[in-house]
C-alpha cells in the first residue's frame, strides 16, 4: 500500500460519493415539500411533456363545464320566462273562452282591454328573456333567437364538433307577434286579436291555442337543450377525473416512497460525512514515517 500527501484518494472518493448523496437527499427534500416527483424539466423531461398535455386538457374541461353551467343558468332563466308566457295565455284563454258565451253579460270591452294588457306583458317576457322580435334600437330583445354553440371540450382536436353542444333557438319568437297575437315593425306592435264582440273572441280562442301550441315547441327545444348540457357536464367531469389521475400519476411524488428515501439517504449522508473525517485524517499516518 503506497502513502501520498499529495493526493488523498480517499478522501477525494469520500467526498464524490458525500456530493452525490446530498444532491439525492436535497431532491428527495424538494419532492416531499413540493408533493411533486417533477419539480424541473431535469426530473423527466418526457413526463413533463406529457403531464403538461393533460394540464391543458384539464384547464380547458375546467373551463368548459363552467361554460355549460353557464348555459344551463341562461336556458333556467328563459324557461323561467316561458313558464310566466304560459300561465299569461292561460289567463288569455280564460278572457275569450268567456266573451265568447252566449250568457256573458257584462262588457266585454272590459275583458278585451284585459286581454291586450296580457298580450303585452307577454311581449314584455318575451323581450326579458330575449326571444322577441328583433329591435335596432335595442338589440338586446331577440339575443338569443339564434343557435347557441356551448363550446365545453373533450373532443380530439380544437376543431371537433363533438366539442359543443348546440342548442338551436334560431327564428324563434315568443312575443306577441311571434305567438300570432301582433304584427311587429319598427318597435311597435299592433292589436290582431281583439275579443270585443263573441264572433271575434270565438277566433281568438283558435288563435291563443295554437300560440300555446308554438310555446310548447320552444319549451320543447329548451327542455332538451338543458337535458343535453346536464349530461355533456356528466361528461366532462368524468373526463376532468380521468385526466387528473392521469397527470397525477406523472407529476406527483410517491410521499411513501420519498419518505423512505429520505431515511436512507439522511443515514447514508451522516455515514459519508464519518467516512470522509477518516478520509481526511489518514494521511497523519504519513507524518510518523517522517519521525
Amino acid at each position: 500500500m503506497s502513502f501520498s500527501l499529495v493526493n488523498n484518494l480517499a478522501s477525494l472518493d469520500s467526498q464524490s460519493r458525500l456530493s452525490a448523496t446530498s444532491a439525492k437527499l436535497n431532491r428527495t427534500l424538494q419532492r416531499l415539500s413540493s408533493g411533486l416527483r417533477i419539480n424541473n424539466s431535469g426530473d423527466d423531461a418526457a413526463g413533463l411533456a406529457i403531464a403538461n398535455v393533460f394540464r391543458n386538457d384539464i384547464a380547458k374541461l375546467s373551463q368548459g363545464i363552467r361554460n355549460a353551467n353557464d348555459g344551463v343558468s341562461t336556458l333556467q332563466i328563459i324557461d323561467g320566462g316561458l313558464a310566466t308566457i304560459s300561465t299569461l295565455l292561460d289567463r288569455a284563454m280564460t278572457l275569450a273562452t268567456q266573451s265568447a258565451s252566449d250568457t256573458f253579460t257584462g262588457d266585454r270591452n272590459t275583458l278585451n282591454n284585459e286581454l291586450q294588457k296580457v298580450v303585452a306583458e307577454i311581449s314584455r317576457q318575451a323581450q326579458n328573456i330575449g326571444l322577441a322580435s328583433n329591435n335596432a334600437t335595442d338589440p338586446g330583445w331577440d339575443r338569443f333567437a339564434k343557435t347557441l354553440n356551448v363550446f365545453i371540450g373533450g373532443g380530439t382536436t380544437a376543431t371537433s364538433s363533438n366539442n359543443s353542444v348546440t342548442i338551436d333557438l334560431s327564428g324563434v319568437n315568443v312575443d306577441a307577434a311571434g305567438l300570432g297575437f301582433a304584427t311587429y315593425s319598427g318597435g311597435t306592435y299592433t292589436s290582431t286579436i281583439d275579443i270585443s264582440t263573441q264572433a271575434n273572441a270565438t277566433t281568438a280562442i283558435q288563435t291563443i291555442r295554437t300560440a300555446v301550441d308554438t310555446l310548447g315547441v320552444v319549451q320543447g327545444k329548451v327542455g332538451a337543450g338543458q337535458n343535453n348540457l346536464a349530461q355533456a357536464i356528466d361528461l366532462a367531469t368524468s373526463q376532468l377525473t380521468n385526466f387528473q389521475a392521469a397527470e397525477s400519476r406523472i407529476r406527483d411524488a410517491d410521499i411513501a416512497a420519498e419518505a423512505s428515501d429520505l431515511s436512507r439517504l439522511t443515514i447514508l449522508q451522516q455515514a459519508g460525512v464519518a467516512a470522509l473525517a477518516q478520509a481526511n485524517q489518514s494521511n497523519q499516518a504519513v507524518l510518523s514515517l517522517l519521525r
